[in-house]
């Protein structure tokens, strides 16, 4: 090409340039926009809440404490929350699990064994937390967050919350031009696991209504009330004795739109057994009071 161009009439040259960036401008006319930008799954802030409400559930279930934060796909912090009777530390030190979670796309508990396997090198490195209780949090095979608990009665429960609150979104789409819809499937065994000791299957999306929890009791629990949430519940084994409506007695705001207590007074009881199914709808006081457990129930949470 250049042997041409000295060859051309000194005239031709502007010609012939005008040419070139011309040829050149409609071929990255031609390329594709969808060569030039990746498109991904990205966590929304509804999908943020989801995950620490999968979490402060499980710590509900297991009564422990903990802080829960989850931070975005860059380690930046979108929601946090401090159970009651959490050590203040426990701020910091979530923070600090998520953002190793997700900035080294691996969990927390992998580079603490690391460590305690002699590469103790590591620890040296720039804003990174080794402890167990990171996860990070995965959509459609990409990594849109992390989710750091700190503070529950020991670091293995540190872990299982923050394992809980993940599966809040993992699975479902969450695409910053929309969601769209997933189907949801558990097999048999990760079902009867989940029952085994009681766990939220599918915590919501942002493109859903709904929740879908695999509950266990084996003892009476607190007086609840879900603000938005009606509960749709069906009695797989055991039985126990419910009491729905009247007034809670000491309720205190323990997270997002949900007040607990002590017991209810003034409600009507009720003994619910294997096949029985109840709706109790959002801002409705209820209670199990008494428990012939173990029992088993599905919670469909609808919003």
């Amino acid at each position: 090409m250049s042997m041409f161009i000295h060859l051309l009439p000194t005239g031709m040259y502007p010609m012939f340039r005008q040419t070139l960036l011309a040829c050149a401008a409609a071929v990255v006319a031609l390329t594709p926009v969808d060569a030039q930008v990746v498109m991904r799954p990205s966590l929304t802030l509804d999908g943020a809440r989801r995950v620490i409400a999968g979490a402060v559930a499980e710590a509900r279930r297991l009564n422990t404490t903990g802080v829960i934060a989850v931070v975005d796909e860059g380690g930046n912090l979108m929601a946090l929350e401090r159970l009651d009777n959490t050590f203040a530390a426990g701020a910091n030190i979530s923070i600090g699990k998520a953002r190793t979670a997700v900035l080294f796309k691996r969990p927390t508990k992998v580079f603490e064994e690391i460590i305690k396997n002699g590469r103790t090198a590591m620890v040296a490195l720039n804003d990174f937390t080794p402890l167990q209780g990171g996860i990070p949090i995965i959509v459609d095979g990409a990594i849109v967050g992390g989710v750091g608990v700190s503070g529950a009665a020991s670091a293995q429960q540190d872990e299982e919350l923050a394992i809980a609150g993940a599966g809040g979104v993992s699975g479902s789409v969450m695409a910053a031009g929309g969601d769209a819809a997933a189907v949801h499937f558990w097999k048999n065994d990760e079902v009867a696991a989940a029952f085994g000791k009681g766990a939220v299957l599918y915590a919501g999306s942002p493109s859903t209504n709904y929740m879908v929890h695999a509950s266990r009791r084996e003892a009476p629990g607190m007086a609840e009330v879900h603000a938005k949430d009606t509960d749709i519940i069906y009695v797989l084994g055991g039985s126990a004795r419910l009491v729905t409506g009247g007034a809670v007695v000491d309720g205190k705001t323990t997270g997002l739109d949900e007040i607990r207590g002590a017991r209810i007074d003034g409600g009507d009881s009720r003994q619910i057994a294997k096949g029985d199914v109840i709706i109790v709808p959002n801002g409705t006081p209820h209670w199990f009071e008494r428990v012939n457990g173990p029992l088993t129930y599905y919670v469909v949470k609808v919003r």
